[in-house]
């Protein structure tokens, strides 16, 4: 490892190595509780407190001080001050500690540095199931599932057993590929262990995979066998369905969440600690179904409910969800007004929903003022232009029709191709 870390960074100082003795370094610092307190509020604070303590008293870091700063770059995605507390760690003898080493991996997963994940997961001599999943989590994080599930099973075949943070890893790998085979066959694995079935995490990734890969059965056998529900397991089920077309679904879901609510308000005597409160991605769910079932007066009162009801300020997604459910109804001059009263700029894709409902019901003149403000964002596309034209020849517009592919063509960029004839050598 002190060769490997050689060659990626510098050491933060020359000074002479204190004698560790590990077993003084079990419990944290006063000064430990204070880099312990700013990485929670302000991890740049813990990267400057180090730094200051590195120039003043070297001998009072320990392996805790080292630990949370490597966690606040982490949080940071500092990679440059990364490399130098892995140095650290190497030139006060710390690289035995496992907990250090998980961090480091940690670190360089959050700043893309797949490479050095695996050099550091590498050179760990004995390596357990928290070295394992920090190096599975490592690839799910930089978007490589595949990679994960071939190191999952590596594992296996070293003889690891997985626990539940490595099996809720690696069903978010199959969630993203959206490897059903994969997610079924791990699912298997954590049946094999009945007391897994008591983590909330694991099950919500389960139920995170079923409804990503498409077995909304599955996910909501899953979902109804878990006894102690949190407000993620029911968003990923509401969400799942609408994502599927099962408006009705989704929407029974939702009401079974607020009569959920009610009870428990009324047990809880008022207060709210103990209550589901919808988030703004189950509203999104909520959203989408009122549109897939046409609900334009549901989905409205949703929208409102909220915004008034529980404080949550719209997203370009819920306004988009809003606008395609206007516009799905054919109600295109209430679904323009509903844009040109947002308080946030709309973006191309709630321009373009409009475009192509003008075209659907044939309104040439929102569909030409949806295509100028593509333009404006300068996100037109050559299909906005074409279902333009296709609307104008539609309605017997000619003149329209040849003047917009005029223009269609002076702005196209031509087009060339090189043939090769021949090769010349020097």
């Amino acid at each position: 490892m002190t060769r490997f870390l050689h060659k990626v960074a510098k050491p933060f100082t020359s000074a002479v190595q204190p004698q560790i003795n590990l077993a003084t370094h079990l419990k944290p610092t006063r000064i430990n509780l204070s880099l312990k307190s700013y990485l929670k509020s302000n991890p740049i604070k813990t990267i400057f407190l180090f730094s200051d303590l590195l120039r003043k008293k070297i001998s009072a870091v320990d392996s805790y001080s080292l630990l949370y700063v490597i966690k606040a770059c982490t949080k940071k995605s500092l990679g440059t001050e990364g490399k130098q507390t892995h140095t650290l760690v190497i030139k006060l003898g710390y690289e035995r500690i496992i907990f250090l080493q998980t961090s480091l991996m940690d670190m360089y997963a959050a700043t893309t540095n797949i490479a050095d994940v695996h050099r550091v997961f590498d050179e760990i001599p004995n390596k357990n199931v928290v070295c394992w999943t920090s190096l599975i989590s490592a690839y799910v994080r930089n978007q490589k599932p595949y990679r994960a599930i071939e190191i999952f099973r590596h594992m296996q075949m070293d003889g690891v057993e997985p626990d539940q943070v490595t099996f809720t890893v690696s069903l978010s790998a199959c969630a993203d590929m959206g490897a059903l085979d994969k997610g079924v066959w791990i699912h298997d694995l954590i049946s094999r262990k009945p007391e897994f079935s008591e983590d909330l995490s694991l099950m919500n990734a389960l139920v995170n995979m079923y409804v990503k890969c498409g077995d909304i059965r599955k996910a909501m056998l899953v979902f109804d066998n878990i006894r102690v529900k949190d407000i993620r397991t029911w968003t990923s089920m509401i969400v799942g369905h609408a994502l599927h077309g099962q408006a009705e679904e989704a929407l029974r879901l939702f009401s079974a969440l607020e009569e959920e609510n009610k009870s428990r308000s009324i047990q809880c005597r008022g207060t709210k600690d103990q209550l589901l409160v919808p988030n703004d991605v189950m509203f999104i769910g909520v959203l989408m179904a009122c549109s897939h079932a046409g609900m334009v007066e549901e989905g409205k009162r949703y929208f409102r409910s909220m915004i008034e009801e529980y404080g949550i300020k719209p997203r370009l997604s819920h306004f988009g969800c809003m606008v395609d459910l206007l516009c799905r109804l054919g109600l295109l001059k209430e679904a323009y007004s509903f844009i040109l009263a947002m308080p946030i700029q709309p973006n191309a894709v709630i321009w373009r929903t409009l475009l192509g409902a003008s075209g659907v019901h044939g309104n040439e003149e929102l569909a030409a003022v949806a295509q100028s403000r593509l333009r404006e964002l300068n996100a037109s596309l050559v299909g906005d232009d074409v279902a333009l034209s296709n609307i104008y020849a539609a309605k017997g517009m000619w003149e329209e029709k040849i003047m917009l592919r005029h223009e269609m063509t002076q702005r196209r960029t031509p087009g060339c191709s090189l043939v090769e004839v021949g090769k010349f050598h020097s």
